[in-house]
């Protein structure tokens, strides 16, 4: 059966290499993201469905589930980023700036998450998966980027156990670092890069390719009886017991 799944965040990166994966097996793809220009060139490389949508908006939210149909098997809430890699409102006072730039990273790392989830919950079919995209830095959450993550880690276990009675998974995917993204947006140095590769166990960097074949396993039969759990895919940069 081809299954509809939704990708928030599909336009780039992470979150373009997920959208392919189901598409080239088959299934009917909706992909979200803010800029409508490059929304729509990785609609057309990938064959997705592009639905422009902020997620951190709850107008917006509310838009992409009236647009997207009655059914749905899967949703990947990709949508995300550390937004301390964005240029910070210099007239705001140093207290005024950590406040934004926290509620920033909240809003793009959690809240896009807990809206669309919330927004589409009942189309989920029986069957279905829901997998939210955390980070390796929910376990060093000093900052504001690890903090949200380390919510929406600690929200994921909860969804589960809303979900299950339904006949869903909900699991979260915790990736290292990855190469070949715009996800530094060129804030990270050769020396930081090497530093990372070498925490890992196996001596690479981790390629998008490495999370999008996770989270189509989670979305796979085989893993039907895998729920509230965090999926850690960093070479052994973290190891759990």
């Amino acid at each position: 059966m081809t299954r509809i799944v939704l990708v928030t965040g599909g336009s780039t990166g992470l979150g373009k290499a997920v959208a392919a994966r189901f598409r080239a097996d088959g299934d009917t793809v909706v992909i979200t993201g803010r800029d409508a220009d490059r929304l729509a060139r990785t609609a057309a490389e990938i064959d997705a469905r592009p639905i422009v949508c902020d997620a951190t908006d709850p107008q917006q939210v509310a838009r992409l589930a009236g647009e997207l149909g009655p059914e749905l098997d899967v949703l990947v809430n990709m949508a995300g980023g550390n937004t301390d890699f964005d240029e910070s409102d210099q007239a705001l006072s140093p207290l005024e700036q950590v406040a934004a730039g926290w509620r920033a990273n909240l809003e793009a790392n959690l809240l896009s998450a807990v809206l669309t989830t919330t927004a589409v919950l009942d189309k989920l079919r029986p069957g279905g998966t829901i997998v939210n995209i955390g980070s390796i830095a929910a376990e060093h959450a000093g900052f504001s980027y690890g903090a949200a993550k380390a919510a929406l880690h600690a929200w994921n276990a909860g969804l589960s156990a809303e979900v299950g009675p339904k006949g869903l998974t909900a699991n979260l995917v915790a990736p290292g670092y990855i190469a070949e993204t715009e996800f530094f947006k060129g804030n990270l140095s050769e020396q930081r890069i090497a530093e990372l590769v070498k925490a890992t166990h196996n001596g690479r960097a981790g390629h998008p390719s490495d999370i999008a074949e996770t989270t189509y396993f989670l979305a796979s039969a085989g893993a039907r009886h895998i729920t509230g759990q965090t999926l850690h895919v960093n070479g052994g940069a973290f190891t759990t017991r």
